[in-house]
């Protein structure tokens, strides 16, 4: 789960790590803004600096100004909903501080270099020589050593603060399941070290640990979506994941079998939209609307159902109400069995729609399609 930029200072400011002072606002709600400031877009995509997203206001007239330019703005198919309003910084120096995981050695992953800024991609890809990287054991966590081989390389001198800061970012990583926790930049002040952007995000698959956590990370992105972002109706859950394949699925393990399979054939699902307990066409109706509505981007649509009490027609009649009433031009994988699979079939094949006995079939024509296959 990816988290706003607000989101991720709120957990900075509950961890102890340094972050401007700053007021979220949106359309509806601007007394939060101020000048001088930093007034800035808040998105889940990246490269909002490069596209317009951060803007300096020296008066409260530039800070309306920019307020009204970015609330406009679409930034990589995101509407902007919210700004973060901050207090400018006095920068001396500008660093890049990220821990995430490392695919190859399985191992969390520091990666550091005093070419803070936009451009750190830039910098990845022609002096990736100017960025530090350092794996993590877990069995050692984060020692002295690695932390003062980082502010060596970063010509940072007040060891003490540094080590302090590190440690602050190590265990908020840890403690949050966090599968990335990155500082771009990390700016040095009159006052110290501060983090002057913050991007968090949390392993879906810590759900179940961290229940208390997504419950108030998605609500607060439910707010600002002003429509759901995961739904919660007693029998529809919907939680945003990276890909672009969407699925739904009448029950959570089939869900689970499914996204594994999507993964092993080389694919990413956009969400995981499961309807539990006894369903209807009004439930299946409201979790294609969460699929459609949830994350733009979706390339193809995998519906999965498999009924033991559920009634396949009662399902067939849900999907074909709601593409009726919202045409998409996305491709429709179905793969339906169980409870009166046969009228469910006839039902979606009226509607001409296809329907799929074989599950891998299904899983690797909707992977096929999201490709740009036919």
């Amino acid at each position: 789960m990816k988290l706003y930029e607000f989101q991720g200072k709120a957990l900075f400011r509950e961890a102890g790590i340094p972050v401007p002072k700053g007021a979220v606002v949106t359309a509806s709600d601007r007394e939060g803004l101020f000048a001088p400031s930093a007034v800035k877009a808040q998105v889940l995509s990246g490269g909002r600096g490069k596209a317009g997203g951060v803007v300096l206001a020296d008066t409260p007239d530039d800070a309306a100004k920019a307020a009204d330019a970015i609330l406009s703005m679409e930034l990589k198919g995101e509407q902007v909903k919210a700004l973060l309003v901050e207090e400018k910084a006095n920068i001396v120096a500008e660093y890049y501080l990220a821990v995430t995981f490392d695919g190859e050695s399985r191992t969390p992953l520091f990666m550091a270099s005093a070419s803070g800024g936009m451009d750190i991609e830039s910098v990845a890809e022609h002096a990736p020589e100017k960025i530090l990287k350092l794996p993590v054991d877990p069995l050692w966590g984060l020692t002295d050593y690695k932390i003062r081989a980082m502010a060596d390389f970063l010509g940072y001198e007040d060891r003490r603060e540094f080590d302090g800061f590190v440690r602050k970012v190590w265990k908020l990583f840890r403690e949050k399941d966090a599968v990335l926790v990155e500082i771009n930049p990390l700016v040095v002040t009159d006052k110290g070290l501060l983090a002057l952007d913050a991007k968090v995000e949390i392993d879906d698959d810590a759900r179940p640990r961290r229940k208390q956590l997504f419950e108030a990370m998605l609500s607060e992105q439910r707010s600002l979506a002003g429509a759901e972002a995961e739904a919660d109706h007693g029998t529809i859950t919907y939680v945003p994941l990276e890909g672009d394949i969407g699925l739904i699925s009448d029950g959570a393990g089939t869900g689970m079998l499914t996204l594994d399979l999507i993964r092993d054939m080389g694919g990413e699902a956009a969400d995981f939209c499961e309807m539990g307990g006894l369903t209807s066409p009004e439930v299946m109706y409201d979790a294609m609307k969460e699929v459609f509505s949830g994350k733009p981007g979706i390339k193809s649509l995998l519906v999965v159902l498999i009924g033991g009490f559920n009634r396949m027609d009662e399902m067939a009649e849900g999907i074909v109400r709601y593409l009726r009433e919202h045409p998409v031009s996305i491709p429709l994988v179905v793969r339906l069995c169980g409870t009166m699979e046969e009228e469910g079939k006839t039902i979606m094949k009226e509607a001409g729609l296809p329907v799929y006995d074989d599950l891998r079939t299904a899983v690797a024509d909707a992977v096929r399609f999201a490709a740009g296959g036919e």
